[in-house]
């Protein structure tokens, strides 16, 4: 496996891990249909919780949630608008980013709730 693919398989795992310690309830894990991916689905209470993860070893050139544009938002709002009528959800949706700067051995974790809205036009 590639280096940089290694280092965000293991954000992933840290952030489940953080999201688990934090109370939330992990449904999937790289969730895809087709093309479309869904990294981590989770829920607390009454509330499913669709979390980007970017995963980076510096934040020196960009901050790893300026990687998440507009295109990006708008693929995972179509992901998870087929995650939701495959499963019939009856949940509100969230969509949280969590980022992880770092290396395996010691990420900083940042959990941005509600990171962003559905875009009216996707």
């Amino acid at each position: 496996m590639a280096q940089h693919n290694q280092l965000g398989k293991s954000g992933e795992e840290r952030a489940a891990e953080y999201l688990i310690s934090k109370g939330y309830i992990i449904r999937d894990v790289n969730w895809r249909s087709g093309k479309m991916e869904l990294d981590l689905v989770a829920y607390r209470d009454t509330t499913l919780v669709v979390v980007e993860v970017k995963t980076r070893r510096n934040s020196e050139f960009l901050r790893p949630e300026e990687a998440v544009t507009l295109r990006k938002i708008k693929n995972i709002v179509r992901a998870t608008d087929a995650y939701v009528r495959l499963f019939q959800i009856p949940f509100e949706v969230r969509f949280d980013i969590i980022t992880l700067v770092g290396d395996a051995e010691h990420f900083e974790i940042e959990h941005i709730e509600d990171a962003f809205l559905a875009p009216l036009n996707c």
